[in-house]
């Protein structure tokens, strides 16, 4: 369906005197969403309007237009049909919180003179954090009655993490990951702003109503490889953990089987989500239904590793005994890759198609393999490729030992690993610690800090001021199997300007 566009809505509000909405209509004509920022359209207009119904404001997410609502998507017809009004607006694709915040004010402020009554806001993934800006930071909170987000990563993205991460510093730079938005959904950044949101008077205003998705996509898909990494952080959606998805003052109304792009469909959620859209209920009342997957684990499940080539590249990963599976990524700028990836007697698994990620790497693509019950010992990775080539490479594992290897959440000013000493032998342990400081979104020290260790020993995070540190640990050891394992484990600090830690 079309959307009214409005170019001259700002012209019109300050320049000529209040007109009813058929005026409006009148002058603004039809056309389709071209995604420029601060733009907005209000949806075909139904025969008659739902009673005691309010307009539903739609938000875009990351490296996303007003476009992802329409196209592909029924929930604009399903409104319609519904008789309610509607509104969807562009915001910037990839700039943060703060930007997108003070844009969607303004502009909601706009539709409140246009409807003449206050608003209910549907956001999809980090349009719910600016929708949350907006309301709390930027006083829009007057123009909106409630919210509901839809796999929103309120506590940030363990993705994002990754995309600024050392290891996958070389395809971020090429394809662009590393922008305003990315930087701003790092899960340390993300608890500083979670501290100043939740402690601020004008978020208890508006009510917020929550849902989470548990569902990866089909195997070779680019949500799927999210699904992966994200595992070792809970049930997720391939995006957003559930965990992330939640806000301690919100009602959840639902945790479903719905990927970070299904669950904003109007034929997945809009008939769960209705009836609190007239419905006066209790604002900060949980509605929790999801008792299934663990969502709180934090284990090392992955290993990690990035770079650049030209030609023929040869990776080597260790797969420990026991191991139930191996799932195997490798994502670079290049659809045309050579990939194939050989077990430690030489058989050879090649990957499937390459699939182009569409979240926090868009512009990048996938090669992707899955092999079950795994042999043990040194696999290979050998990869061919005659243009250059910037990469990031996962493995994934569904092992026992997995559980065995995590970090000290209770030391924010250092790091220190826990592991499991009945699977792993703990004198054998060693590795390496890099931590990387960032500021206002830009890389300042690639390594502030960094320090190869041996068995388990405290690492103290040196700080070099207001910002956010990455963490990354590569450990290596061996299991009491006598076998040798690896694993990566990221995570981020935000220290503030008085030099306060906030971690995940």
């Amino acid at each position: 369906m079309k959307k009214r566009l409005i170019p001259l809505l700002v012209f019109l509000l300050f320049f000529a005197p209040p007109l009813a909405n058929d005026a409006y209509a009148g002058i603004l004509g039809k056309g389709d969403a071209t995604g420029t920022p601060g733009e907005w359209y209000i949806g075909d207009e139904p025969l008659s309007t739902r009673s005691g119904s309010l307009p539903i404001v739609f938000v875009h997410g990351l490296n996303s237009s007003s476009n992802t609502w329409i196209d592909e998507n029924d929930m604009d017809e399903i409104t319609y049909n519904k008789n309610y009004q509607t509104a969807f607006i562009d915001l910037y694709p990839t700039k943060n919180m703060w930007d997108n915040g003070q844009l969607l004010s303004t502009k909601l402020s706009e539709m409140y003179t246009y409807f003449g009554k206050k608003m209910i806001l549907v956001t999809h993934s980090k349009g719910g954090i600016d929708a949350q800006s907006a309301l709390v930071h930027s006083n829009a909170h007057q123009y909106v009655d409630k919210i509901f987000t839809l796999s929103t990563p309120h506590h940030g993205s363990q993705l994002a993490d990754l995309a600024y991460s050392s290891w996958a510093g070389w395809l971020s730079a090429i394809i662009g990951t590393k922008n305003d938005a990315t930087y701003s959904l790092q899960t340390g950044y993300m608890s500083y702003f979670r501290s100043i949101t939740d402690s601020n008077s004008k978020t208890m205003l508006t009510p917020y109503y929550t849902f989470g998705g548990t569902d990866w996509g089909s195997f070779g898909g680019s949500l799927y490889w999210g699904g992966l990494y994200l595992r070792q952080y809970g049930a997720n959606d391939g995006a957003v953990t559930v965990k992330s998805s939640r806000l301690p003052y919100g009602n959840e109304i639902r945790v479903g089987e719905w990927d970070h792009g299904t669950i904003k469909n109007g034929n997945a959620t809009f008939n769960l989500f209705e009836p609190y859209l007239t419905q006066s209920v209790p604002a900060f009342t949980s509605h929790r239904s999801f008792n299934g997957t663990n969502e709180e684990t934090e284990t090392g499940n992955v290993l990690v590793r990035g770079g650049e080539f030209t030609g023929t590249k040869v990776e080597t990963f260790e797969v420990e005994e026991g191991a139930k599976s191996i799932a195997f990524d490798w994502m670079s700028q290049n659809k045309d890759s050579d990939v194939i990836i050989e077990s430690p007697e030489g058989k050879r698994f090649t990957t499937l198609k390459a699939t182009k990620d569409s979240g926090i790497f868009q512009g990048a693509y996938h090669h992707q393999v899955k092999v079950d019950s795994p042999r043990s010992g040194k696999w290979k990775a050998i990869v061919k490729q005659r243009k250059k080539e910037s990469y990031l490479m996962q493995v994934s594992y569904d092992s026992e030992l997995n559980d065995g290897i995590t970090v000290d959440e209770q030391k924010s000013s250092e790091v220190k690993l826990v592991v499991d000493s009945s699977a792993i032998e703990t004198e054998s342990l060693k590795g390496d610690i890099v931590i990387q400081y960032s500021k206002n979104g830009k890389v300042k020290q690639k390594k502030i800090s960094s320090k190869k260790f041996h068995a388990l020993e405290s690492f103290p995070i040196k700080k070099a001021g207001e910002g956010i540190y990455h963490i990354m640990i590569d450990v290596e050891g061996d299991t009491k199997k006598g076998k040798q394992f690896e694993r990566t484990i990221l995570y981020t600090i935000y220290v503030d300007k008085h030099g306060k830690v906030y971690r995940p």
